[in-house]
């Protein structure tokens, strides 16, 4: 602009201080104090906001919700975990509990997909997002566009929890990322982050939220175990479904009609033990109060009574869980031993999960669990090598299998804990197939259905003992005889369940016969 541009001319100076007045009087509300000028153009940053919808605060639902995640961000929690107890401390209950139980599971199952739609609504690298801040954002995309919420109340109670949780700047900061989120539609939103992709993995894993080593290890383990490639995408969506709560009926101690009768349910689908709840608080249900019936997934119920009808040639009276906490298989493999004259000793390393299994076990019949105890898995071949008619090594794993029950795993792991635990499983199955005796069963139960924590744990453990010395046994018939011949199982002698197909946890089953090592 020249100089001359910015000195009025002479005959201006009138027509000025006529349009000053008049700019004056517009700009002047209805109780005529003057606004800027900004505010009067609707500009300033406190417009974008009805004083009905600006509130210092938010409801005790969404601050229940934003602690969950600075919990599982900051101090390596889980949130199936966190949540009930915070619920309970804070008498959070009903439609309250179950709006915050989806905006926490929700908001941690789609992370992936929020972060690419946030990532085009800002200026900076996410990283460069103060971590509270960002979760805030994420908590305003799911109810933006992954719940029923009002977009006026999503936006404005998402800002109100700012302002509570991380201050009156970065509200302001929410309240317009939040904003231009809700300008366009999800399936805009998806089309647009797809578009961004250079691979079909990376599509895929960016719209269902998955890191794209876990998209690729499920694709591999798909094709592994006998799926066909083209299930990937169920299977994904999968993982991102909210499960129902299934309890387990402790064989012995509660049935599965006297339980269903307790709560209101549906029978399992898969086992005669299991029973799928219509709500979920279990904790309401006075045969879990009293021990008779705990939760487990169904999947978890199925693999554990096939090792049970696993045929044993001689005695079957002394079983070894080898890795018992927190105690839900140990709590069914009791209950079933208890039928049957059998005892039952529950191992754990760590001193705090062999509580658990304590309070797990306190419902069966003493005379079925021989004891608890705390001792490395890995020594008990050597220390009691032959001791055991049946040792089940549910082995500590990724837990990739479990994405639904707990979203956050799929964030808090890496390829590098894939080789840990491997040669953590390899360890430990080995160590199995030295405690059991001759003609007594192993069975390798992981809730990982990678390939490297599965079929490849069993193949080198098999290939580093003398040719004979074990045999695979017929997993699938016997789930099959459990499950019905209507399950559908791939042709092989192991067994690999999945969400989108049986819709427990993706389990993995193999079942070996120690044959004279």
């Amino acid at each position: 602009m020249s100089a001359d541009d910015r000195t009025p001319q002479r005959g201006t100076d009138d027509r000025r201080s006529a349009d000053d007045r008049r700019g004056s009087d517009d700009r002047r509300d209805a109780k005529g104090r003057e606004r800027g000028g900004a505010r009067a153009r609707g500009e300033g940053h406190r417009g974008s906001l009805a004083p009905s919808e600006r509130r210092k605060g938010t409801d005790s639902a969404r601050l229940v919700a934003f602690d969950v995640l600075r919990e599982v961000a900051d101090s390596d929690a889980y949130a199936n975990l966190v949540l009930p107890p915070m619920l309970r401390s804070r008498s959070i209950s009903g439609r309250d509990a179950a709006f915050a139980t989806e905006l926490a599971y929700g908001t941690l199952r789609l992370r992936g997909r929020y972060d690419a739609i946030i990532a085009e609504c800002v200026d900076r690298p996410l990283d460069k997002i103060d971590a509270p801040v960002l979760d805030v954002l994420r908590l305003g995309a799911h109810q933006l566009l992954g719940m029923r919420v009002p977009s006026h109340a999503a936006v404005s109670e998402t800002v109100g929890l700012a302002r509570e949780r991380v201050g009156a700047g970065s509200a302001q900061f929410v309240n317009a990322v939040l904003r231009k989120i809700s300008r366009t539609e999800l399936e805009e939103w998806l089309e647009t982050v797809e578009a961004a992709q250079t691979d079909e993995i990376a599509r895929m894993s960016v719209v269902d939220s998955h890191p794209q080593w876990i998209t690729r290890a499920l694709r591999d383990s798909l094709v592994g175990s006998g799926r066909p490639v083209d299930e990937l995408g169920s299977l994904l969506e999968a993982d991102n479904a909210a499960p129902r709560v299934t309890l387990v009926a402790r064989p012995g101690l509660v049935t599965q009609e006297e339980l269903g009768e307790q709560v209101e349910s549906r029978p399992g689908r898969l086992t005669p033990t299991a029973v799928v709840l219509d709500g979920s608080d279990p904790g309401a249900v006075p045969a879990v109060r009293a021990g008779l019936a705990g939760v487990q997934d169904e999947g978890s119920q199925l693999v554990t009574l096939a090792f049970t009808q696993a045929p044993v040639e001689g005695a079957d009276a002394r079983w070894l869980d080898m890795c018992a906490g927190p105690g839900g298989k140990a709590a069914l493999l009791a209950a079933i031993a208890g039928t049957r004259g059998a005892r039952v000793v529950a191992n754990e390393v760590q001193p705090h999960r062999a509580d658990l299994v304590d309070r797990a076990l306190v419902a069966v019949p003493a005379d079925s669990v021989e004891r608890v105890q705390v001792w490395d898995g890995r020594d008990i071949g050597e220390q009691e090598p032959g001791a055991y008619d049946r040792v089940l090594v549910d082995a500590p794993c990724t837990g990739l299998g479990a994405l639904r029950r707990r979203p956050e795993s799929r964030w808090r792991r890496s390829p590098a804990d894939v080789k840990v635990l491997a040669a953590l499983q390899r360890e430990l199955l080995t160590s199995a197939l030295h405690a059991v005796r001759d003609g007594g069963v192993v069975g390798y139960v992981t809730c990982s259905p990678h390939l490297a924590e599965t079929r490849a744990v069993v193949s080198d453990v098999l290939a580093a003992l003398p040719e004979g010395a074990v045999e695979m046994l017929d997993a699938r018939a016997l789930v099959t005889e459990i499950a019905g011949t209507d399950v559908p199982l791939a042709e092989r002698l192991d067994v690999q369940l999945w969400p989108h197909l049986h819709g427990t946890d993706a389990m993995h089953l193999t079942l070996l016969r120690r044959t004279g090592l």
